[in-house]
């Protein structure tokens, strides 16, 4: 599996910018270490051997391995939280192509968040450690699959303002959108390999279309206008 997307260290002073590298190295080893061995399975030695440090700097910076387990957990969040809050601000604001907009948000939402390498990274993590380890993945819950509920929920009711949308609980409705939006993405796009263009197309598309038929809501009438029964 490839490691997750390279950070940049901070600049600063010679020492600084060291020991920052050095945290960099230890953590995407440990990213990399942990998702091929297990948190059981995987050692401080093969980390240390991986990211070209001794097994003393692993310790200087992280105490032992369910610290370091939990940094990189941290890390992998953080930037799965930038990458997710950069695709909820392209979230459609008017009403006027809602089929194709949320298609198109939901294109980028699974490439960008779903089925990338920090994406697939933690869902694989989450499912061969969390029910052994519930503990180490506190961090994830607390930040990880809520956020984007909460968030969305937010976006659908300002939404409803302004496009024929009949909602009454937006939390739901979010929820639905999210599942969806993944249910009919071929299974490499969550293990190890990625979806095509194509392929993220048409999931978006059935589910969008599929959420609308159930919340598209009816025709709005004009300013003035009066609904009349059609003649019997």
């Amino acid at each position: 599996m490839k490691k997750p997307n390279a950070r940049q260290p901070k600049t600063g002073g010679p020492t600084q910018k060291g020991q920052c590298a050095k945290r960099v190295s230890i953590l995407d080893a440990a990213a990399d270490v942990f998702c091929r061995e297990g948190f059981a399975g995987a050692s401080i030695d093969e980390i240390a051997m991986e990211a070209c440090v001794s097994r003393q700097t692993v310790y200087n910076h992280y105490r032992e391995k369910e610290t370091l387990f939990m940094a990189v957990v941290q890390d992998i969040m953080d930037r799965a939280n930038a990458a997710l809050f950069s695709i909820l601000a392209t979230f459609p604001d008017n009403g006027e192509n809602l089929e194709d907009d949320l298609t198109a948000f939901a294109v980028r939402l699974n490439k960008n968040c779903v089925c990338n390498h920090d994406g697939k990274f933690i869902r694989k993590l989450v499912q061969t450690e969390g029910e052994r380890y519930p503990h180490l993945f506190e961090i994830w819950r607390q930040q990880g699959p809520g956020k984007i509920g909460t968030a969305l929920s937010a976006l659908f009711a300002r939404l409803s303002h302004v496009a024929r949308l009949d909602i009454d609980d937006f939390d739901l409705a979010a929820k639905q959108f999210l599942a969806l939006v993944n249910a009919d993405l071929p299974a490499s796009g969550f293990f190890g390999g990625a979806p095509t263009d194509e392929e993220l197309e048409k999931a978006a598309r059935a589910a969008v279309r599929t959420f609308l038929r159930a919340y598209g809501g009816k025709p709005a009438t004009g300013a003035g206008q009066e609904l009349r029964e059609e003649p019997v």
